[in-house]
């Protein structure tokens, strides 16, 4: 290939994106710079957008613009009494998508041990006050199977041991290990539909 900087730059970028190896990463550009107005020109302008103002919600950690209210915790149209606690934002749009659970979100950003996080940095006292300001009856813990995903999970529990919410976790057809954003639809109904209360383990 011929050197040229900016395609070399370019596709260092893409292939540090989920999934992409060099080789995709290069297919790629090709089919970006053979078609530069077509999909160059709005994809550049819309990734400036997104840069300067999409940022997650201090709150609940969804995505939201900088220029509106958060359409996850500041949800005036429909008043849930549930809560779905998910690691990320791509667990979030998986269940989203599989229209399975009804209520809000609340992303942690990670676990506890995982990229460095520790305790104070997941939007764990956040949870604790949304719980209280929106009268929630329930929380789901639908953090993943890995160990990281599991000490969160009890971690969390601990924390609200003395709020009188119910806490439920995901049924354990979840495989071990395995992560929310990569589980099938019927996986996630079955996880959801036989979720179990942590409550009396509480006590």
């Amino acid at each position: 290939m011929q050197n040229i900087s900016e395609i070399e730059e370019l596709i260092k970028l893409i292939s540090k994106l989920p999934g992409l190896g060099p080789k995709s990463a290069k297919r790629i550009v090709l089919k970006l710079i053979n078609n530069r107005d077509e999909l160059v020109k709005p994809m550049a302008s819309i990734l400036a957008k997104v840069y300067k103002n999409v940022v997650r919600c201090n709150s609940c950690g969804a995505l939201k613009s900088i220029s509106n209210g958060c359409t996850n915790c500041e949800n005036t149209k429909n008043k849930y009494d549930k809560i779905c606690v998910v690691e990320d934002i791509a667990d979030q749009w998986s269940i989203e998508n599989s229209n399975i659970f009804q209520g809000y979100f609340h992303i942690l950003g990670g676990t506890i041990s995982s990229a460095g996080h520790k305790k104070e940095d997941l939007l764990i006292n956040s949870l604790v006050e949304r719980i209280n300001k929106d009268k929630i009856e329930e929380v789901i813990l639908a953090t993943s199977s890995t160990v990281e995903g599991q000490t969160t999970a009890y971690y969390i529990q601990e924390k609200l041991r003395n709020t009188k919410v119910k806490i439920t976790k995901l049924a354990q057809g979840l495989p071990v290990g395995g992560e929310i954003e990569s589980l099938d639809d019927g996986t996630l109904f079955s996880a959801f539909k036989n979720r179990t209360s942590l409550n009396s383990e509480s006590n």
